[in-house]
């Protein structure tokens, strides 16, 4: 394969929750691959973070705190986007929160509208922006919404993180059917068990070790790492996968397998 194909040098990318975690890894391995990256995040001080690491290792980027399910927000974010590196080329919509942890009839409605409006509504919202300006400029691009095994595999009392999660999948399927013919991709990434700041806080919560809960998640035995996670983002942002739309990449070890 040709190694310019996986390059991102000249491409401009936003990466929302970008402040720890998987979106923080995605930004910086973005950068590494030559993109100006916008780092979004709702705590300001993480992206600021992120930035400077960006920046200390050589790249470009610039942080915008963002809440993701407000939608003036949102459009203020790809606007910046544009007045800041000139266009935008491709998109990582990351940003998700913590599952909820009870069975159906208990559940919490408040909590259940605000898993619903951060981990679905906020990708609707950043498609619906993103695409907006890669039709202005009558480029292609790419956009990467990240899901979860969720999307197809669920799991009990996360009603709302497995419907938000399946809806992502739906986002991206229409998106892609919507515009191909513009020369926009529209793919998910499917995240299993990720050592992240998140899944420790789950097994602080449940008192599982990694050593008891990683081979029920992975044909590996062990947690991925966001960087690995990052990788199929990047790829799928990149020209290397200019045949790939539609598509839900699973990174979870082969836990979908079973």
């Amino acid at each position: 394969m040709n190694p310019n194909l996986v390059s991102l040098e000249g491409k401009v990318a936003i990466v929302t929750g970008a402040g720890v975690g998987m979106g923080a890894a995605t930004a910086r391995l973005l950068a590494a691959r030559g993109a100006k990256v916008i780092v979004s995040d709702i705590n300001a001080d993480t992206a600021a973070a992120t930035v400077a690491a960006i920046r200390e290792a050589g790249g470009s980027a610039h942080a915008v705190r963002t809440d993701v399910a407000d939608e003036a927000q949102v459009e203020a974010l790809v606007a910046e986007t544009v007045a800041t590196f000139g266009r935008l080329d491709c998109a990582v919509n990351n940003a998700a929160i913590t599952p909820d942890v009870l069975p159906i009839h208990e559940a919490d409605m408040a909590v259940f509208d605000k898993v619903l409006s951060v981990d679905l509504r906020s990708v609707m919202l950043c498609m619906k922006y993103e695409i907006r300006q890669l039709l202005a400029q009558g480029s292609s691009g790419s956009i990467v919404n990240i899901g979860s095994v969720s999307s197809f595999r669920p799991q009990p009392n996360n009603a709302a993180y497995v419907a938000a999660k399946h809806g992502v999948i739906g986002l991206t399927k229409t998106g892609s059917l919507e515009y191909a013919g513009k020369g926009i991709r529209v793919n998910a990434v499917l995240p299993g068990a990720i050592d992240t700041p998140m899944l420790r806080g789950a097994l602080e919560t449940t008192g599982f070790t990694e050593e008891e809960f990683a081979p029920a998640l992975s044909l590996f035995g062990r947690f991925g790492k966001p960087e690995e996670v990052a990788e199929a983002s990047a790829w799928l942002c990149s020209d290397a996968a200019s045949y790939v739309t539609g598509h839900s990449l699973a990174v979870e070890g082969g836990y979908l397998t079973r």
